[in-house]
């Protein structure tokens, strides 16, 4: 495919390539991003529907949940709620989570690279320290879901790598993957994907069906995915072989065909 074509079609896309990145850097990425099967089985966590995330059945001994990016459906945080965790949750878009519950802490701020009160902005880090206390390192384990329409990246480029390793189980939607194609993104993206997996594994990737894939150099992109991670010192591998969709996915978008994990991811 010529880069002429590669470039309208990125533009379609919504981004603005300057230059496309090498498929064999871009091939490297997605290597590395796996899935490596585990023994552990996996647990539907939230709705049969966006918002439902699959995650390792390894949740005894987690007290608390952190999950920014609150929205209008919290039935995520219920659920874990309901397996004896307090959770977490920031949103400044809303006025607080769809249910009332006791075991819930909300704060109406965004979570970010830099924290500015009048901004209502907050690092992960000082989110944490402010509902945890200042020594991270002794806090016990915690679980991270994140859905932040994009504001990953940069939130994920600012945490510490000591609190990214309390999360035994991390949870991300990746938005906007079609610009891995361009080169600028790819860095940016990128960097931010290879820092969890100094310390994580991915144990399961879900696409949401909102967008179409993006075919670049005999690689699939879906635009969007739900990454499930698990602390590498909790990873126990099996030699299954692994076949997608998994049984427990649902659709994102319920009245749009289902998007099927091209097999280079797996």
């Amino acid at each position: 495919m010529s880069s002429h074509v590669i470039k309208r079609l990125l533009t379609t896309f919504g981004t603005f390539p300057g230059k496309t990145i090498a498929v064999p850097e871009l091939k490297l990425l997605i290597e590395s991003m796996r899935i490596v099967p585990i023994e552990s089985k996996m647990l539907r966590i939230g709705p049969d529907g966006d918002g439902g995330y699959l995650v390792p059945d390894d949740l005894a001994g987690i007290n608390y949940c952190f999950s920014p990016g609150v929205a209008y459906c919290s039935d995520f945080e219920l659920d874990m709620a309901n397996r004896g965790m307090h959770i977490f949750l920031a949103d400044k878009s809303v006025a607080g989570p769809a249910v009332e519950d006791e075991r819930f802490s909300f704060i109406p701020q965004f979570i970010a690279s830099t924290t500015d009160t009048d901004a209502g902005l907050i690092t992960l880090d000082d989110w944490y320290r402010s509902e945890l206390g200042d020594s991270v390192e002794n806090h016990p384990e915690a679980i991270l879901q994140m859905d932040i329409e994009g504001s990953e990246y940069a939130v994920l480029h600012s945490v510490s790598d000591s609190l990214l390793n309390r999360f035994r189980i991390i949870i991300v939607e990746f938005h906007k993957l079609h610009q891995l194609v361009d080169r600028y993104s790819f860095g940016w993206m990128s960097q931010a994907i290879y820092k969890i997996l100094k310390t994580h594994k991915i144990v399961h990737i879900h696409p949401n069906n909102n967008k179409k894939v993006l075919a670049y150099g005999g690689l699939e992109i879906p635009a969007t995915l739900e990454i499930t991670f698990l602390h590498n010192d909790r990873v126990q591998r099996t030699k299954e072989v692994l076949t997608f969709p998994h049984a427990l996915d649902r659709k994102c978008i319920v009245d749009k065909p289902e998007l099927i994990l091209p097999g280079c991811w797996f």
